[in-house]
């Protein structure tokens, strides 16, 4: 039996085949678009920013972002349009995360596998001194 859900927009009930939201929500989604196509392929429209479309259009700026960040509008047909950061929420036009966030996080990651690579260190060669006093010892105990 297919999955049966709540559409996560509106609540009702509903098979999940292809679309994770039901058929009403989706007609709904689809005549936004629609909107927002119409209105951006006027070429006075063609560098109107996110803000300006949804001013000019009505339709709810994450739908206008969701479908930059689907590909559903060509970014670069569109070069004001955009989404934001996921992070920060600076606005951008691909990926999940903008350039300074993406720095930042490569360079903590970097950070915390040095100290990993620092404490492994430190381990072994905590490990080499007591192997060394060990074998000392042993020697030590072997000429007696």
């Amino acid at each position: 039996m297919k999955d049966v859900m709540n559409c996560p927009k509106c609540g009702k009930i509903f098979v999940k085949a292809f679309r994770p939201i039901c058929p009403n929500c989706y007609r709904e989604e689809e005549a936004h678009y629609e909107k927002v196509s119409t209105f951006l392929r006027k070429k006075q429209n063609r560098m109107a920013s996110v803000q300006e479309v949804h001013a000019k259009t009505d339709v709810p700026l994450e739908l206008i972002h969701q479908f930059v960040r689907e590909g559903r509008i060509m970014r670069s047909q569109f070069p004001n349009l955009g989404y934001p950061c996921e992070s920060c929420g600076t606005t951008i036009q691909q990926g999940r995360v903008c350039n300074n966030c993406r720095d930042h996080i490569s360079s903590g990651l970097e950070e915390i596998e040095r100290d990993q690579q620092l404490k492994e260190k430190i381990r072994d060669n905590e490990q080499e001194r007591i192997y060394t006093y060990t074998t000392l010892q042993d020697r030590i105990n072997k000429k007696d």
